[in-house]
């Protein structure tokens, strides 16, 4: 009896309707996410202007949103753990739009370096929160796109916030532009009122008592005497970096910086544990040093177009426009690569690519089609890339802690990005501001590419953890791995 095969499904009909929709309403999340935190870097030359800032101080205004990421990340990301993806989505969007609107009111450094320090702690929750609420409520096969189309939705944000620049600064000023960043925060919310939980924290966490489910924290209150010490750890690590990055720790920074790296490697070690201590520790340093090779640009480019390029607003524009699409057009790539040929190679050689175009870049001075091509290509296998982080850090750790664990290691590591606005500040005292980027840039990708590619993380963690799981995020659950009943598309053979 002759019998035939049905082909396979293409890739985009393995994902059901509910699950499409759960992407959409995270991926707005981010859109308004990329939205509100690269306003900063588009009207900083106009703040400092008004406010009288030096570049090293308009820099630290960029950092000001990373002090607080790793508390907000954890936090947040301990909340989605124990109660649900959805409730720290919600959260954490209501958290950075409230910073988001008293930028708009702020009258000094000081109070829009305060407002900086909440949308910090709100962008950290909502990349934990929606990374995780997504990867878990996708097929496994297509976990990498699930990333890199979410991650895509930071660009779309940067792009438009670049288009409102252009229309509302020249008439109407810049704190006019935090005031629209809040128009769409009803949209985002609306479309979450009614989402299902992630499958996977649905199979492994929700049907259990409340009193039984994780609680991520505990480990930094298990007695009287830790917990009244990792109190102080936090107040220490906060002050600490706030001092770094404001005026206030002048002639202490190394001090200063020394005791915030100890207090964070303290929560990171109890927080993995004797098995897990040295991922949660190695991952961060990956993580800082993709920050470092990547936001550079993001947050001084359009510094680097007007001041020494000269251009105008519209040509700023134009430029971040070709920026902005690149990096959208590389996370789209990036997950197509990544469920390809695997998210460690897939990341570590589209970076490796990325470095020819790296001082490129900045010779371009006076051709805007040029300088946005090559500016396209570079974002693209850059930062682009990043949109498989929520996939690689995700996949090291189970679902029973991964919000927890991806927030607080990714938020640490993200202090890379305080840094690196203020190091190309100091860089550029010493030489151009272009050079001081595309150095900073280039030296950052080796590392990265480095750590990556021969799996750092995963070959320190085998030492303390020989038998863990390779890739939690290739366990697929009976809930993810379809969809559900009413509106199910069988998944395609492998």
């Amino acid at each position: 009896m002759h019998t035939t095969t049905k082909p396979p499904l293409p890739w985009y009909r393995e994902v059901s309707r509910t699950q499409w929709k759960a992407f959409f309403a995270a991926w707005i999340g981010y859109v308004l996410d990329g939205f509100d935190f690269v306003l900063i870097t588009l009207v900083l030359t106009e703040i400092s202007s008004d406010f009288g800032l030096s570049t090293v101080q308009a820099a630290s205004l960029i950092s000001g949103a990373f002090i607080t990421r790793w508390l907000g990340g954890a936090v947040l990301g301990a909340l989605g753990d124990r109660y649900g993806r959805k409730l720290s989505m919600v959260l954490s969007i209501l958290l950075y739009s409230l910073g988001t609107f008293a930028c708009g009111f702020a009258w000094d450094y000081t109070s829009l370096f305060v407002a900086r320090l909440a949308i910090g702690m709100g962008m950290a929750g909502e990349y934990s929160a929606s990374a995780t609420y997504v990867m878990e409520s996708w097929p496994t096969r297509v976990r990498n796109r699930a990333s890199g189309f979410l991650i895509s939705g930071f660009s779309m944000g940067s792009v438009l916030a670049a288009q409102v620049y252009n229309w509302v600064v020249p008439t109407l000023g810049w704190r006019w532009m935090f005031y629209v960043g809040l128009l769409p925060i009803a949209v985002a919310l609306w479309m979450r009122r009614a989402l299902p939980e992630a499958a996977d924290w649905n199979e492994s966490v929700g049907k259990q008592a409340e009193k039984a489910r994780p609680n991520p924290f505990r480990p930094l209150f298990a007695t009287p005497a830790r917990a009244t010490v990792n109190v102080v750890l936090a107040v220490a690590a906060t002050v600490s970096l706030f001092a770094v990055f404001t005026p206030a720790g002048d002639g202490l920074v190394p001090v200063l910086s020394v005791v915030a790296a100890a207090a964070l490697i303290a929560f990171a070690v109890q927080l993995g544990g004797r098995r897990s201590w040295l991922l949660y520790v190695s991952m961060i340093v990956t993580i800082f040093f993709a920050f470092l090779y990547s936001w550079p640009i993001q947050a001084l480019l359009p510094t680097y177009l007007k001041t020494e390029l000269g251009y105008s607003p519209e040509q700023v524009t134009g430029a971040l426009y070709f920026a902005g699409f690149g990096t959208m057009a590389g996370c789209w790539l990036a997950g197509f690569a990544g469920d390809w040929m695997g998210t460690k190679k897939a990341y570590a050689l589209t970076l490796l690519a990325s470095l020819v175009f790296v001082f490129p870049v900045f010779a371009v001075r006076d051709n805007l089609l040029l300088l946005g091509a090559l500016l396209f290509v570079l974002q693209a296998t850059s930062f682009g890339i990043s949109g498989l982080l929520p996939r690689y850090i995700g996949g090291h750790f189970p679902t029973e802690n991964r919000a927890a664990a991806l927030g607080f290691t990714y938020n640490v590591g993200a202090l890379g990005g305080a840094v690196a606005p203020v190091l190309g500040a100091h860089l550029a005292a010493g030489m151009d501001l272009g050079r001081a980027l595309a150095v900073l840039t280039f030296a950052g990708t080796v590392i990265v590419v480095l750590l990556v590619g021969f799996d750092v993380p995963g070959r320190l963690n085998r030492l303390t953890d020989p038998d863990g799981t390779v890739d939690h995020l290739a366990e697929a659950t009976p809930e993810s791995a379809a969809a559900a009943p009413s509106d199910a598309v069988p998944m395609a053979s492998r």
